[in-house]
């Protein structure tokens, strides 16, 4: 066997629990197991720890698995009667069987031996307040994130004097301010309403120089240009009337160069109240823009501009805590999205997700982490964190036309065997963003960008679209990413099919169940066709959703079976080109 393949413990994402009765225990073995069991019991079955007493345990077999590029995942739901659970693994080549413990592999042999130890995996209790919870309002929700400046200019009397005028087409800079505000983005709530859209994600609001706000002066203050507190109000209220949630970006890794206690540092130096608000390592500073780099003072990135935030100062932490308390109470918004979150401190994480879930349960709390994020969200930190993992592996299978169905089907299981199901369930799943190129620039064609995009709304989680994906809007790297809103030519009809196709999809997310599910699997039906991407959303008895997408160059033979949810490209009900079938397939 391949003994280095397998591995588990017996916490995080390979044992937890789902709710207060259920327990996910996962382990994972080489393709060389051909079946798993667990044995499995109470750790007191059979006395009191020590006490000469023999434990054996009931046998039940693992018989969900998902397939990673070199290792299989199995998987059981487990409901402990007594909320506690000791348990070990056996394992099964077909040729030689072996035992699993915490201590590592026993044989059949070894385990006659009278008196040798078991060191059993142990689940201690399932203490109801150390379930990871998640809000379920999320899962059920399709995101927009907008980047105000660049979104609609509602109201021209707050535009600062260097405003450019609204540019439809081409190219942007950093240094450009067009006129967007919070009033633009009100104006066109109907227009996401009507084609979705039941979440909105800012960027950030608070007062800042810069076009992008992530340099901020002011946390307690609306920036001007935007409008003001009562505006951003308003903005809420009638989000709210017409059921669209609401996410604000925190920056609390970095401030600007005008925050105010940066200022009172760079007056004082050392004697500054606020000189450790910040990670200063040397004063005085460089003069010619080099302080970062010489390690005077921690940045973000190498930005001198953007000195970094001390979040292991306690009072620093209580300030940033109270201000996301104060949107959360004040402005009754519905989520917080931390930027540069794996920066700031897993105390700060901590102390913010106790203070605003005291306030509201149910708000959604969302960290910017590009890789592997498991230490924060293990339920009391943040309650997801953006998918880019899922994001680019999707991206990737129509970039690279080496790979084929059978890796696009490890790489997505990757990315929903690296968490817990509750925090699957509520992953903020995108394909770009203010941060990256956006995909209409990165794909050939409009049937690869509404074929990968209609992989981002069948998986579980809850997708966001950027503000102009209805339209496959272009755009290169940051800062080209962020063009501003064509809104005369989406009035005009320009896009008028393009934005049909995306509300389509949007829609189907929305009323179809199945697609929001957790539980997926690939079938093998199209071996033949190396790159035909088919996998099935199940989670009720009597019917699944199936998603097909041909990235192939020739047709695909489809047998005709079911209700056509969305095709694009399925021709006479029996060939799929290079397109797209979703359809409800009764058992």
């Amino acid at each position: 066997m391949e003994f280095n393949a397998v591995y588990h413990q017996a916490s995080d994402n390979y044992c937890y629990p789902l709710n207060e009765d259920e327990l996910i225990i996962n382990i994972k073995t080489g393709y060389d197991v051909k079946s798993v069991s667990i044995i499995l019991g109470d750790p007191f079955a059979a006395g009191i720890l020590g006490g000469g007493e023999h434990w054996d345990g009931k046998k039940e077999p693992i018989i969900y698995k998902k397939r990673l590029k070199n290792q299989i995942w199995w998987t059981t739901t487990v409901r402990p009667e007594y909320k506690r659970l000791k348990y070990y693994f056996e394992l099964q080549t077909g040729e030689e069987s072996w035992f699993y413990f915490e201590d590592g592999f026993v044989s059949s042999e070894q385990m006659h031996l009278e008196g040798r130890s078991r060191q059993c995996f142990v689940f201690p209790w399932m203490n109801p307040c150390d379930v990871p919870r998640t809000p379920a309002w999320v899962n059920d929700t399709v995101w927009y994130q907008i980047f105000p400046d660049r979104f609609c200019n509602g109201d021209p009397s707050n535009d600062p004097e260097n405003v450019v005028l609204w540019r439809e087409h081409g190219s942007v800079t950093n240094e450009e301010c067009f006129g967007g505000d919070l009033a633009g983005i009100t104006d066109k709530l109907d227009y996401l309403q009507n084609l979705g859209i039941n979440g909105l994600y800012l960027t950030p609001i608070n007062e800042a120089p810069s076009n992008h706000k992530y340099d901020t002066t002011d946390y307690t203050k609306i920036d001007p240009r935007f409008g003001d507190e009562e505006t951003f109000k308003h903005l809420v209220k009638e989000a709210h009337k017409r059921g669209i949630r609401v996410m604000l970006d925190g920056v609390f890794n970095h401030s600007g160069y005008y925050f105010a206690p940066w200022q009172d540092v760079l007056a004082k130096g050392p004697e500054s109240e606020y000189y450790d608000w910040f990670m200063i390592n040397e004063w005085p500073f460089d003069k010619n823009g080099q302080a970062a780099k010489k390690k005077q003072y921690y940045t973000f990135a190498f930005y001198d501009s953007m000195p970094k935030i001390n979040t292991n100062n306690p009072k620093v932490r209580k300030y940033f805590v109270d201000i996301c308390a104060n949107w959360v109470e004040n402005y009754g918004i519905d989520g917080i999205r931390l930027d540069v979150a794996n920066e700031v401190s897993h105390r700060f994480c901590k102390e913010l997700h106790a203070r605003v879930k005291e306030i509201n349960p149910d708000i959604y709390i969302l960290g910017e982490i590009w890789h592997n994020a498991l230490p924060w969200l293990r339920g009391d930190e943040f309650d997801a964190v953006m998918n880019y993992p899922l994001g680019q592996s999707i991206k990737d299978f129509w970039i690279d036309k080496s790979l084929t169905n059978e890796d696009f089907e490890y790489t997505i299981n990757r990315c929903y065997t690296s968490y817990m199901q509750q925090t699957n369930d509520v992953l903020f799943n995108l394909l770009d963003s203010h941060d990256t190129k956006r995909l209409r620039s990165d794909v050939k064609n409009l049937d690869e960008y509404f074929a990968q995009i209609a992989v981002l709304f069948a998986m579980p989680g809850s997708p966001c679209i950027y503000y102009g994906t209805e339209i496959a809007m272009e755009g290169s790297y940051d800062p080209d990413c962020r063009r501003c809103m064509p809104w005369s030519d989406i009035e005009a009809g320009k896009y008028a099919e393009r934005s049909r196709i995306i509300s389509t999809l949007i829609h189907l997310r929305r009323q179809e169940p199945l697609l929001k599910s957790r539980n997926f699997h690939f079938p093998n039906d199209y071996a033949a066709y190396r790159r035909v991407i088919q996998f099935q959303k199940v989670d009720f008895p009597d019917c699944y959703v199936e998603v097909l997408i041909n990235c192939c160059e020739e047709d695909v033979e489809v047998v005709p079976q079911g209700e056509i949810l969305l095709e694009r490209h399925y021709i006479d009900s029996t060939l799929l080109s290079n397109g797209i079938l979703i359809r409800r397939i009764r058992k």
